[in-house]
């Protein structure tokens, strides 16, 4: 094992590296290039085995990711953004093909307006398309999820692609140190993939699947993918007893922070819940009991750990990095889902919050938590409320009315 200084980049590349991906298929798009400019620099280099090849386009990138899968070969890609939405077309075909592959997803907002700051709608906008997702939040757990990605992709259980997902630039150009499994240590984690049924040979061509199917089939078809996703919750635990066995390390599909004796909890997914973390500590300090969940697993959505995690709680704030126009954070709708009807549900408040990598500064984590604390004693939540300070909502309006202006001059 060695230590090194590593970029979110950096980490999703030797995660493939260790992982031993013989295919690379790959289309550039900031801030996930590094990653494939990394693994292309090894490859031709003759550090890496495998071969990586520059698709035309994100969309015919996942059709050739998924298609060498199919064959028996572990193969790896990234993206990021638009990218992926522009192959989000493929995103959904393929997982229906069952063939495991890993896309790392590097977290940026989407147009309109542009921004290359992160923040999760893009990745949550494939959260229904049958891949599962793992969430990371340190340099650290991306080399090592890429690896238990992989085994849960491959598992003979479920069979099914994977996205591991780091914010854009708050990670994956952040520099940590990390401990880099040695590549033996990696070989007896994760051994070479064994295809099983799903090879294919040019001279034995075999169909896999059936392109047109009636209702009944389809409905079955479907629901068995589903089943298959379900199944990845009690192989995950297993996948990470293993994982922290060989390395010491053990990352569980929740994470649960200073929340044995919490009464107020933040609920959040990926790099800025470490704000959260600290915000937590510094409460604590100040003697409010808090604590922090995030999930790393969001497809399959952990439910039961869950509600063994945050039942009995007094309150419960949702700190979404995204916005489902129309309806509010997706993480908030989900875990109201969650704990709807179940005794001793929390109250559950929902604040929209770092869409485009807007920063989360410790006074509003402060501020929640005394809004919790008041919903906790009416209890009653406030309306849901986007994170934004009334000096920024000053300065808009300022644009706004020179903007207006300069509209009403045009001739």
């Amino acid at each position: 094992m060695t230590r090194q200084l590593l970029t979110g980049n950096g980490a999703a590349a030797w995660g493939a590296r260790l992982a031993r991906a013989d295919y690379v298929p790959a289309f550039p798009i900031t801030p996930q290039t590094e990653i494939i400019e990394t693994l292309a620099e090894w490859i031709d280099r003759g550090e890496m085995a495998g071969r990586l090849t520059t698709l035309e386009s994100e969309h015919s990138m996942i059709t050739a990711a998924a298609a060498a899968a199919a064959t028996g070969v572990r193969v790896f890609t990234a993206t990021s953004s638009q990218g992926l939405l522009y192959g989000l077309e493929m995103i959904y075909t393929v997982a229906g093909w069952r063939v495991p592959f890993l896309l790392v997803n590097v977290s940026r907002g989407l147009a309109t307006p542009i921004t290359l700051e992160p923040d999760h709608t893009d990745v949550l906008a494939a959260r229904d398309s049958g891949f599962l997702q793992v969430h990371c939040a340190t340099c650290q757990e991306i080399v090592d999820t890429v690896l238990i990605a992989y085994r849960l992709a491959e598992d003979p259980r479920i069979r099914l692609p994977a996205i591991v997902n780091q914010d854009g630039f708050y990670l994956s150009f952040t520099r940590e140190a990390v401990e880099l499994p040695a590549p033996e240590a990696a070989q007896r984690f994760l051994p070479a993939f064994d295809p099983e049924a799903i090879r294919f040979r040019a001279s034995r061509p075999l169909s896999q699947a059936c392109a047109v199917l009636g209702a009944s089939s389809y409905s079955y078809f479907r629901y068995e993918t589903h089943l298959a996703s379900l199944k990845a919750l009690d192989v995950y635990d297993e996948i990470a007893e293993a994982f922290e066995q060989e390395f010491g390390r053990r990352w569980p599909p929740v994470e649960a922070y200073r929340c044995d004796d919490a009464e107020i909890v933040f609920f959040m997914i990926g790099a800025f819940a470490t704000k959260a973390r600290e915000a937590v500590d510094r409460l604590r300090d100040a003697g409010v009991a808090v604590g922090l969940v995030r999930p790393r697993l969001v497809r399959p959505w952990p439910a039961g750990e869950l509600r063994r995690t945050l039942l009995r709680k007094r309150a419960v704030v949702v700190v979404d990095q995204n916005l489902s126009m129309g309806s509010g954070g997706v993480l908030h709708a989900e875990l109201a889902a969650t704990l709807y009807g179940q005794p001793g549900a929390p109250v559950l408040l929902s604040f929209v919050g770092a869409l485009g990598g807007r920063d989360i500064p410790p006074e509003e984590f402060f501020e929640m938590a005394r809004l919790a604390r008041e919903a906790a004693e009416k209890g009653e939540a406030p309306a849901p409320r986007l994170l934004y300070t009334a000096q920024e909502l000053r300065e808009m309006r300022k644009l706004q009315a020179v903007a207006h202006a300069e509209r009403k001059e045009l001739p």
